[in-house]
């Protein structure tokens, strides 16, 4: 026997359903979530890749574990995995980087050899990662990493919100100071 629901009690319309307007809206709303910019480098089956993301965090402290979510669309997506990663945290003048690796031509940026996976030199931080586990989000891959090797540096932070980049001063980051 089939039991309709009342229109009160009706799920919510999935998002993969949901109109063109909606989805739009949807991702304006997410946008308002403030966040810094990073680097995923890593060197492929052929050659080295970069990819600009904003989906990164922190997962866990013992072991050192670091998260980046990578679109299924994107060119590099299929040979990032099972491969060691770095997460190459941009600082405010490195705005360029971050375009460049997001699709936009520009000059070949420097490298540096890593322990484990190829870095950009002068970033704000970076993780040198480990694959540790990928999962399935939807359109995109949530790939963990093992950190392997971190530094960070003085400086402004590049971060995006409200669909432009912006900056937070350095006077607004960390918490060494504290410890």
């Amino acid at each position: 026997m089939m039991i309709a629901k009342s229109s009160q009690n009706a799920e919510p319309e999935p998002l993969g359903r949901t109109s063109r307007p909606r989805a739009h809206h949807f991702r304006g709303s997410l946008g308002r979530f403030a966040t810094g910019v990073a680097i995923v480098t890593f060197d492929g089956a052929t050659k080295r890749h970069g990819i600009t993301v904003n989906s990164f965090t922190s997962v866990s402290m013992e072991p050192p574990l670091v998260l980046v979510s990578i679109a299924r669309n994107t060119r590099a997506h299929d040979e990032l995995a099972g491969r060691p990663f770095s997460v190459n945290i941009l600082g405010a003048e490195q705005k360029q980087l971050a375009l460049h690796f997001a699709g936009r031509s520009g000059p070949e940026p420097s490298w540096v050899e890593g322990k484990t996976a190829p870095r950009l030199p002068n970033v704000l931080a970076y993780f040198e990662c480990t694959p540790w586990a990928a999962y399935d989000g939807g359109d995109h891959t949530l790939y963990l990493g093992e950190v392997v090797d971190f530094n960070y540096r003085s400086g402004d932070a590049l971060a995006f919100a409200n669909s432009a980049f912006t900056t937070i001063p350095e006077s607004q980051l960390g918490m060494e100071d504290l410890l």
